[in-house]
């Protein structure tokens, strides 16, 4: 019984040291992630006192620019951004949770909830951010997830007469539709409440930030990412736990409210502009924008051929086209 006790108390000091060893490492990487990596950018508080994160500059018709899962508006900012400002008033904003964006007021948000915000909670914090920058009747971008946040954006419009509805629309090889079968062990466990306990701060501490350069090759693929890419993303402030929970949950929460969008997309009549990569893995285009133009007649799909999932990084000319079509479409050019 002695021998148990002691084998009992060994464990739980074992399981208690790792704990604190876990904590403390992923308190300083955070910490040296957000030295290296500060905003760059101001902060707007909306409805709830979450505070959103953007960037903004240019003159003429407002563009608003929304990021991919696991990215912030670096990834904008790192090239696109600065080629739009001479024709465009162009925003670009960290979606709820990532970057250094709030996430959605109330929204349960500890270690062992599971809890992501939907399309419509992501949205509404934008536009109520947009709506107090000024922004009226945008062209509203969205790369990847932030794709689906951009449909949501132009759904709201259906049901409300605002100066912040969208003029027009562009999706840069963004998500849709629901997709068939699951989205694999990555997102059900690390979106579990396992995993925001106990997963994600073990990946937090200690996954190096080679692996993180290793899956932003992987998004890129079969193309490579640019120069310095990787270094101006800030990679690691994903990897800092909140963060990782706010990102893991959306993705892992993300599909029954894709099927309740898609039932509303042939109420769309505003121009919609895509480019979608047919090498695209990530989100593969057969199954969300090939799906989505035969929904919405105002929708246009560019194929690019042989081309991942980051059409505005491997052709800046032709995500800027797409940004002028959709403007001269929706009578703004």
């Amino acid at each position: 019984m002695k021998l148990a006790r002691r084998t009992v108390t060994v464990s739980i000091l074992t399981l208690g040291v790792a704990a604190v060893l876990t904590g403390c490492t992923t308190t300083y990487r955070t910490q040296q992630a957000e030295r290296e990596f500060p905003p760059i950018g101001k902060f707007v508080t909306v409805d709830g006192g979450a505070r959103v994160h953007y960037i903004q500059a240019g003159e003429g018709p407002d563009v608003v620019l929304i990021h991919g899962a696991g990215g912030n508006l670096r990834d904008f900012k790192f090239d696109l951004f600065d080629r739009l400002t001479d024709h465009y008033r162009v925003t670009a904003f960290d979606r709820p949770g990532l970057g250094y964006t709030d996430r959605y007021p109330g929204i349960a948000d500890g270690p062992l909830a599971t809890a992501g915000e939907s399309p419509l909670q992501q949205a509404t914090m934008l536009r109520q951010a947009a709506g107090q920058l000024g922004v009226t009747h945008p062209i509203v971008v969205g790369h990847s997830f932030g794709g689906i946040v951009a449909y949501e954006w132009a759904v709201m419009g259906l049901d409300e007469d605002s100066p912040v509805n969208a003029s027009a629309m562009v999706s840069f090889a963004g998500v849709a539709m629901p997709w068939p079968g699951e989205l694999g062990p990555y997102y059900q466990i690390n979106g579990s409440a396992f995993g925001g306990a106990v997963t994600i701060p073990l990946i937090s501490a200690f996954v190096p930030t080679s692996k993180v350069e290793d899956v932003i090759e992987g998004t890129f693929a079969p193309q490579v990412a640019p120069e310095g890419y990787a270094e101006y993303i800030g990679a690691p402030l994903a990897l800092r736990p909140e963060t990782f929970r706010a990102n893991v949950r959306q993705v892992n929460t993300l599909r029954p409210h894709a099927v309740e969008m898609a039932k509303r997309y042939p109420e769309l009549t505003l121009p919609i502009e895509i480019l979608h990569g047919t090498a695209d893995t990530t989100v593969p285009i057969q199954i969300h924008s090939e799906k989505v133009i035969q929904l919405v007649p105002s929708a246009h799909l560019t194929r690019m051929e042989g081309v991942g999932h980051m059409p505005h990084h491997v052709d800046p000319q032709a995500a800027i086209a797409a940004i002028d079509r959709a403007a001269s479409r929706a009578g703004l050019r």
